[in-house]
C-alpha cells in the first residue's frame, strides 16, 4: 500500500498510480507498427490512458483540450488566467472530499464573474454574464498534494444583443494590483466563511 503519515491516499490516487505503473506493458494491449517499405515491424504498448500522471497520456490529453478550448470554446476572446492555491491544510481536505472542493471552486468562480460584472455595471453595461474554464491541478511537480484550480475567465462580459443572441464586451483594462488584491481578500472571506 502507498501510505504516509499513517492514513494512507485515497483509492482513486492508488488506483491512478497503479495504471501509470502499467503502462507500456505488453500484456496489457499493443498495437502492431509495419513500415510498408521495408516491412520491419515493432509493437508499441497501450499506454496507461491515466488522468493524472502519465506524462504521455497527460501530455496528449492537454494538448487536444487545448486545441478545442482555443478553436472551439474561447475562439479568440480575450482571457485572464486566475490560479488559486490553497493552504496546507484546505488542500489535504479538498484531495479527500470531493464535495468540498466544488464548493471552493464555486466561491471562487462566483467571486471572478462577479468581479467582470461589476467591472461592466461601473462602465454603464448592466445585466452582462461572464464565463470561464477551470482546470483542477491536485498534484504539485513532486506529486506532492497540492490540489489548485486553473482558471480562464473571459477579460469582459456577455450581453443581449438585442436580437435573441449574446455578444461579448470585452473590458478595456486588465485588473490592478488593488482589484486583484480585493478579489482575493473576498474570496478568502468567503472561503473561510465555507469551511
Amino acid at each position: 500500500h502507498l501510505r504516509g503519515g499513517g492514513e494512507g491516499l485515497p483509492q482513486f490516487v492508488e488506483h491512478e498510480l497503479r495504471e501509470f505503473l502499467s503502462g507500456g506493458v505488453l500484456a496489457r494491449g499493443f498495437a502492431r507498427v509495419r513500415c510498408t517499405d521495408c516491412q520491419h515491424e515493432i509493437l508499441v504498448a497501450s499506454s496507461c490512458k491515466g488522468r493524472g500522471f502519465c506524462p504521455s497520456c497527460c501530455g496528449r490529453r492537454m494538448a487536444e483540450l487545448a486545441a478545442h478550448l482555443v478553436d472551439g470554446v474561447l475562439g479568440g476572446l480575450p482571457v485572464r488566467q486566475w490560479v488559486l492555491t490553497l493552504p496546507y491544510r484546505l488542500r489535504y481536505a479538498l484531495a479527500w472530499e470531493h464535495r468540498l472542493w466544488r464548493a471552493v471552486l464555486g466561491v471562487f468562480i462566483h467571486a471572478v464573474l462577479g468581479f467582470e460584472r461589476r467591472r461592466a455595471e461601473r462602465r454603464g453595461i448592466p445585466g452582462g454574464a461572464g464565463g470561464a474554464v477551470t482546470a483542477i491541478q491536485r498534484f504539485g511537480s513532486a506529486l506532492n498534494v497540492n490540489v489548485h484550480f486553473h482558471t480562464l475567465a473571459a477579460q469582459g462580459v456577455f450581453i443581449d444583443d438585442g436580437e435573441g443572441g449574446r455578444r461579448f464586451v470585452p473590458s478595456p483594462a486588465p485588473p490592478t494590483d488593488v482589484d486583484v488584491t480585493r478579489l482575493l481578500a473576498t474570496v478568502r472571506r468567503r472561503i473561510v466563511r465555507l469551511v
